[in-house]
């Protein structure tokens, strides 16, 4: 019976875990994200579409842009939200060896004087009382068996908080390349709204200089030189909100670089200075669930939360601890490393819940429904993925062929302004047809110039929408790199 029992003691020590195993969820069972097959390449200036390929973990390089590579890369290492996150996730971390700590023996050192007062009349002796001081010093030990695995799934569900702060670090280094790189595009759109709309507001000037003649001469009514400065002022109306605007993007970016506007020194940034990628990664859908940082952090949260079920659960089974203590204790200091003043004491403990008005399994029954959140949480962010990606190349498409509209007629603009031009060499036109036509030509720039920005930046978010592949990049020493990883 001694021998069974011995051989049963490293298994009662390691007990077992209840409560549910994480297992990770499935990968959606389809290989496309929109509804309609994507075309190889898209309109105009072509970019196609490359099924399965990787991305760069310094994918905004691809728009050619040194000041912006710079911008970014400082960013990222001067922003407080990074600061933030890599903080938080230290503490998460710290916290998961906190909780390791319950695997071991808490050993305490303990150590006390007491002055008391006996009187031996209180158990029936005649002896006066004596008053004396009681000194004492012990080691203590003690150790939780865990024999149901509460504490283990505790160290679980540590461990899962710190892996959803490594993939919130992960986000956090993704929205902010993001950001900055279509704030970026946004500025140079304005810069180039804003030299259309002051070559407009100078052509219309001019316009109305040569009304104002024709007016004095008698050649026009007073109805059409009114309709001229309307529309000239009404031109100059829209000059301040894009000066505002501008202003408040670059704000915008200095914020998002971790400086303040008045000192940033910004580089200035126009839509000639970037390259479009002529290739666009598109993330086999089962490789989505495992490289979106938002997918990973959710699925940690998941995992956390089964962990809690099995916490809850544990605090329904018996708990076993085992104590033990060593020490002298004395009436006089002097005596307190005689041998024969040490006392020990060794001992075990075990706890099982009774009654606790329905307390424990109410606790368990939370944990499980928290679970069923995180489960339904979890498949709300993979649709929200998926559709980010469906809009995103879907937007790529609509882009192309907006952007060729708006290249085709300014090109159209561009040629009517010349010939126009040509003509009034030769005498053909009036010098108000040829304002008309320059201003027509400024009009077709500004529109331009959105198109231009719209494509760059949706380019840039289908970058974003696929993970950013932050998986490419080398481990750094304060990141902990998930183990999950692709």
């Amino acid at each position: 019976m001694k021998k069974r029992t011995v051989w049963l003691l490293p298994f009662l020590l390691s007990g077992c875990a209840v409560g549910p195993d994480f297992l990770q969820p499935g990968v959606p069972a389809t290989d496309h994200y929109t509804a309609s097959p994507l075309p190889e390449k898209t309109a105009g200036e072509t970019q196609r579409f490359v099924s399965g390929q990787d991305i760069s973990v310094d994918w905004w390089t691809l728009f050619h842009s040194e000041a912006l590579d710079n911008l970014v890369r400082h960013a990222l290492t001067d922003s407080p939200n990074i600061a933030a996150a890599k903080a938080t996730l230290r503490q998460a971390q710290e916290n998961v060896k906190a909780q390791e700590g319950a695997f071991f023996p808490h050993v305490d050192l303990n150590g006390g004087a007491t002055r008391e007062k006996i009187s031996p009349a209180a158990f029936g002796a005649p002896f006066p009382a004596s008053i004396f001081t009681l000194y004492n010093a012990s080691v203590n030990v003690s150790y939780d068996l865990d024999l149901f695995g509460g504490v283990r799934r505790e160290v679980e569900s540590a461990s899962a908080e710190a892996e959803y702060q490594a993939y919130e670090l992960k986000a956090a280094h993704l929205t902010l390349a993001s950001n900055l790189t279509t704030t970026v595009f946004k500025e140079a759109a304005l810069r180039g709204q804003l030299d259309a709309t002051r070559e407009m507001i100078n052509v219309q000037g001019e316009q109305l200089a040569v009304i104002e003649k024709q007016l004095a001469l008698g050649g026009i009514a007073q109805a059409d030189v009114i309709a001229q400065r309307r529309q000239a002022e009404q031109t100059k109306a829209t000059l301040p909100p894009l000066e505002k605007e501008l202003e408040q993007t670059r704000n915008q970016l200095a914020v998002y670089a971790g400086k303040l506007p008045s000192e940033a020194h910004l580089p200035e940034f126009h839509l000639d200075a970037f390259t479009l990628p002529q290739e666009l990664p598109v993330t086999l859908p089962s490789t989505l669930v495992r490289q979106r940082p938002d997918i990973l952090a959710a699925e940690a949260r998941l995992h956390e939360a089964s962990a809690d079920v099995g916490v809850a659960t544990a605090n329904l089974f018996p708990q076993f601890k085992l104590s033990a203590s060593f020490g002298p204790e004395v009436t006089k200091a002097s005596e307190f490393f005689n041998k024969n003043s040490m006392i020990w004491s060794l001992g075990g403990s075990l706890t099982q819940p009774l009654f606790h008005g329905g307390e424990l399994m109410a606790k368990r029954h939370a944990s499980q429904a928290a679970y069923d959140a995180a489960a339904a949480n979890y498949r709300q962010t993979v649709l929200q993925a998926f559709q980010n990606v469906a809009d995103t190349l879907k937007a790529l498409e609509a882009d192309a062929r907006t952007l060729e509209a708006f290249a085709t007629a300014t090109a159209q603009a561009k040629a009517a302004l010349d010939i126009t031009q040509r003509q009034y060499k030769l005498g053909g036109v009036s010098h108000l047809a040829l304002l008309d036509a320059d201003r027509q030509y400024q009009q077709t720039r500004l529109d331009l110039a959105q198109a231009q920005a719209a494509r760059l930046a949706d380019t840039a978010a289908l970058f974003a929408a696929l993970g950013g592949g932050w998986w490419n990049q080398e481990a750094q020493n304060e990141i902990t790199t998930p183990k999950n990883k692709p």
